[in-house]
């Protein structure tokens, strides 16, 4: 395929998902782009193929069952600099997606995210901007946004966040307790 070209010689990539069905189908699709795909369905265990030969690519879910995706972007960028990092979440959470970018990240996906769009992320260039987005968000959700941005920069304290945003503090656990909106 014509994006295996765009790799490089080191077309190691790290998959950590503790989604299984997610995972597989993730790893063949990357394999067949031209990609020698380890997977990991904790941060332990990613942790230990970081340690062992990190990767040049990775794909790490920002939420697993016993920690967070944000130590294995650490622990990646730490042992190679150089590493393009894709961070996959599946919450919404929009605000800690950014986070992880302003760690080390190169981008970050909302889930259900598919190869072609990992496959893009993993090889596009910073220099570029993506295009603008076909369906923009609406004006409920840029506030649900705003609202889940400053409650993760509070160390998601409830009550730092309603006074941040001078609002009630019962209110902001109203609406931190709904789906985000569309």
């Amino acid at each position: 395929m014509a994006e295996s070209q765009n790799i490089g010689p080191d077309a190691s990539l790290l998959l950590v998902d503790d989604d299984e069905i997610f995972l597989n189908r993730l790893a063949r699709a990357m394999e067949k782009r031209g990609f020698s795909v380890s997977r990991a369905a904790s941060v332990s265990e990613a942790r230990n193929i970081v340690a062992e030969n990190p990767p040049a690519y990775a794909v790490v879910d920002l939420r697993l069952e016993d920690g967070n995706g944000l130590d294995i972007v650490d622990a990646l960028r730490e042992a190679r600099a150089d590493a393009r990092i894709v961070v996959l979440t599946g919450y919404g959470a929009i605000a800690t997606a950014v986070a992880a970018v302003k760690m080390g990240a190169t981008d970050y996906l909302s889930k259900p995210a598919d190869a072609d769009q990992v496959t893009r992320a993993l090889l596009s260039h910073a220099e570029t901007l993506p295009p603008p987005p076909e369906e923009p968000m609406s004006a409920d959700r840029v506030r649900w946004e705003h609202i889940q941005r400053v409650y993760e920069q509070c160390d998601r304290n409830v009550s730092e966040t309603a006074r941040r945003l001078h609002m009630h503090r019962r209110t902001l656990q109203r609406i931190l307790a709904k789906r985000s909106p569309r």
